[in-house]
């Protein structure tokens, strides 16, 4: 593709985007938490989505498609991809509390069972194998501290430090908010921290490096992107690679714990249940008996459900899968970019809002000088030391028969007397 023709195309990918907002669109007022919880969590709660016209931004992807004409290289695949996703996140909320949603978010974010690139593995599968792990480990004392609570405005005042020590002038505003659907979310202008949410002292590490340090770092990477402004924008056909790359950062940060994991699976198995049938109270039921927390059951509930249905019809919104599927598909990418040699894809990964597939035409766009190298990286990234020597020790790993490493030290652990811990 031309260099000229790129730019004029964005311009209408942006145009496109500007209205899908899914997140905020989606979101559950707090008087549906209220009511349900005034009936005694005995009844289905009733939500009713604003309207959403997907018009507008259908006109602009067909002006932009009618520009491009058919795809034939990196870049102009790279854009029909944009435009594809830009157009299912319209339709998914223009069709929310509908049939028709499932379809949207499946294009958008995938299923549980679905497939990984190797044709093997799966999302589903790798939640089920960690929650068969986890639970095995549920009688152990790992070390943890006793309880706490964070307030929001003491997860603030440290989410402020970090960002004005990584960012400077260019620090996002940390704020604390009275409602929000999820504990933090972040973006280039500010950090919302839900003024309710109770917060461990793990869960401080791992929200400045989740959302600061991955979030927040790219949308102001991809903002510094000339001429390629859709970097900056975190519409819906990015979120499993940017939420991989954020919980990946958990992991090799070490803010990851047992109790985060665990979310992590949990939700991902609470979609498989929704799209077999069970409704929101089941699966609300469901997470009550794993946490005894009802207003955090209802939170993790409200997730799987939000723009589907609530009654059992399998029509879940599928979009928590993305932590776990990104995470396999980050650590996938990176530790095979470390054995081929190809280390300055990781910084590639940085450059603004992304998905893993778009690597080859941003790549292409760097060669012709117009895809800027990131200004802002991880501090796992920007000294890279542990993290390429961890992933060249990954790579090897892949090549292990498991099976038969897992059968010899099952003997050796038989023959092993149990200690008090076991």
């Amino acid at each position: 593709m031309d260099t000229e023709r790129i730019a004029p195309l964005i311009e209408l990918l942006r145009e496109a985007e500007a209205p899908v907002r899914v997140l905020r669109h989606l979101a559950w007022p707090a008087s549906v938490r209220a009511a349900f919880f005034a009936g005694g969590a005995r009844r289905l709660p009733r939500v009713a989505y604003p309207s959403f016209d997907p018009r507008p931004s259908r006109a602009a992807l067909a002006r932009f498609r009618e520009r491009l004409g058919t795809p034939d290289d990196v870049v102009s695949h790279w854009l029909a991809r944009q435009a594809d996703a830009i157009e299912h996140g319209a339709l998914l909320l223009a069709h929310a509390g509908r049939d028709q949603f499932l379809e949207h978010s499946r294009a958008l974010f995938g299923l549980p069972g679905d497939v990984q690139p190797d044709e093997q593995s799966s999302t589903l599968g790798l939640a089920r194998q960690l929650d068969g792990i986890i639970e095995s480990l549920s009688h152990l004392d790992l070390g943890a501290p006793p309880p706490a609570c964070h307030s929001a405005s003491g997860l603030a005042e440290s989410m402020r430090a970090a960002v004005v020590e990584r960012f400077g002038e260019d620090a996002p505003e940390v704020i604390v908010v009275d409602e929000l659907s999820a504990n933090a979310l972040a973006g280039p202008e500010n950090i919302r921290i839900r003024r309710d949410a109770c917060f461990t002292d793990r869960d401080v590490d791992q929200l400045i490096q989740h959302e600061a340090f991955v979030h927040v770092l790219t949308s102001l990477n991809g903002r510094a992107q000339s001429g390629l402004a859709i970097l900056g924008t975190s519409h819906p056909g990015t979120t499993r690679t940017q939420e991989g790359l954020a919980v990946f950062a958990e992991f090799i940060t070490g803010a990851m714990e047992i109790d985060r994991l665990r979310r992590l699976v949990d939700r991902v198995i609470a979609i498989q249940m929704a799209l077999d049938g069970a409704d929101f109270l089941e699966v609300y039921r469901w997470f009550l008996e794993r946490t005894d927390d009802p207003g955090q059951s209802f939170e993790n509930a409200r997730r799987v459900f939000r723009g589907g249905r609530v009654d059992g019809a399998g029509v879940p919104f599928t979009k928590d899968i993305v932590y776990l599927d990104g995470l396999l598909r980050v650590h996938n990418f990176m530790r095979t970019a470390v054995s081929l040699g190809r280390v300055d894809l990781l910084r590639l990964l940085f450059v603004g809002k992304l998905d893993i597939e778009d690597i080859p035409a941003l790549a292409e766009l760097r060669a012709r000088g117009l895809c800027r190298d990131p200004g802002w990286l991880p501090p796992w990234v920007a000294d890279p030391r542990s993290l390429v020597s961890y992933l060249a020790y990954s790579s090897f790993l892949n090549t292990i028969d498991l099976d038969r490493l897992r059968a010899h030290y099952a003997q050796l652990a038989a023959a092993a007397p149990a200690g008090p811990d076991a």
